[in-house]
């Protein structure tokens, strides 16, 4: 039974775990696709989000159907900095995860 509960719970934890950034969209940003998203998925996202093994993550649409999760597992805000993505490879900084978390307050744009 614990062996059972363990693997639950790990399974939970590889299917989120995050927390909501908290990141609210200020009147004065500026961040959008063409900007900002396009180029931070295709540097962080896509290896792994695009080959079709896991929630794809190819367009602007695909990106907002996955908003809440995206920002429970990459985003940074008042609330929460979440580093659980990318697995492996090279990762964003804060700072970029903040922009992150902005932008997808923003609706992503």
């Amino acid at each position: 039974m614990q062996k059972l509960l363990l693997g639950l719970g790990l399974l939970v934890i590889g299917c989120g775990g995050g927390n909501a950034s908290g990141a609210t969209c200020p009147t004065t940003s500026t961040l959008t696709y063409d900007n900002f998203g396009r180029q931070f998925f295709a540097s962080y996202c896509d290896r792994c989000h695009a080959a079709g093994t896991m929630p794809s993550y190819r367009t602007v649409a695909e990106i907002r159907a996955g908003t809440s999760l995206i920002d429970s597992e990459a985003a940074a805000g008042p609330s929460a900095v979440n580093t659980l993505m990318p697995e492996s490879g090279a990762a964003p900084t804060e700072a970029e995860r903040r922009q992150l978390g902005e932008w997808l307050a923003c609706g992503a744009r």
